[in-house]
């Protein structure tokens, strides 16, 4: 990550109270943190813990009873309707559990359809989601249907059709939650490098810790309250060890010689 941090999202003093019959429950109680950009967040917490109604709030799709939400900038718990439907649209993609994918469009087309919000040609579009496609692995797949790919190939077909509008932020709400372990992995290896090659930042949610190890930095939240922010500093060591050996593979083959 650049030495100079730019914050993206910055959340202070946030608050989400239901009233329940005479009972205040506090969703969210007190929440403060900034996230940069270029950096794949994790937002750990069990079922109940707040980190869907955190999720939400950051997307604009819920309001908070009180506190600020400032994203790229723009104070989003202080936009209209009208405005927060802009502002996803051109501001965040998300990547669902469940895929989300149109049964009745192949792969290239359900990567290409939020351009289509905006008004971009038929081929202009087409060619962008092949471009995309391409970047998740799956440029043989393009005129595939979503019930001719694997749980895995769809969610990938997924983190294309989020990345195609260029966000400035990607949400991902357990999106390993219907795969397999080697899927998740590999799902999850493609997010960690997507990250870093479009310096883009992914917030993701999850009950898991060992995905959320993925993560450049770890969110823990309980009861409604951030209660610790880890750094993971390893997993970039990897990776660097990583593209090292690929790039130099003959000194490895010298050293097994």
């Amino acid at each position: 990550m650049a030495e100079e941090k730019v914050p993206i999202i910055q959340v202070k003093n946030l608050y989400k109270i239901y009233r329940v019959g005479e009972n205040k429950v506090y969703a969210l109680n007190g929440v403060d943190f900034t996230m940069y950009q270029g950096e794949f967040c994790a937002i750990v917490g069990t079922s109940g813990s707040g980190k869907s109604t955190l999720l939400n709030m950051l997307a604009g799709l819920e309001k908070p009873t009180k506190g600020e939400i400032v994203i790229a900038g723009k104070h989003i718990e202080k936009l209209t309707e009208n405005q927060l439907v802009t502002f996803r649209r051109e501001r965040v993609g998300f990547i669902f559990q469940s895929y989300n994918l149109l049964a009745t469009m192949n792969a290239v087309e359900n990567v290409a359809l939020p351009l289509s919000f905006r008004g971009i040609s038929r081929k202009k579009r087409l060619a962008e989601a092949k471009k995309y496609l391409k970047l998740v692995g799956l440029e043989q797949q393009a005129t595939h249907m979503a019930n001719q790919m694997s749980g895995g190939q769809q969610q990938r077909v997924g983190i294309a059709r989020a990345l195609v509008v260029h966000p400035k932020i990607i949400f991902a709400d357990e999106p390993t939650g219907n795969l397999d372990s080697r899927t998740t992995m590999e799902v999850l290896k493609l997010m960690q490098k997507i990250v870093r090659e479009q310096n883009q930042t992914l917030v993701m949610v999850t009950h898991d810790n060992q995905l959320a190890a993925y993560a450049d930095r770890i969110f823990h939240i309980i009861d409604g309250k951030i209660v610790k922010i880890e750094e993971n500093h390893h997993e970039e060591e990897k990776e660097n060890r990583q593209e090292m050996e690929e790039n130099h593979p003959e000194e490895n083959e010298e050293e097994t010689v």
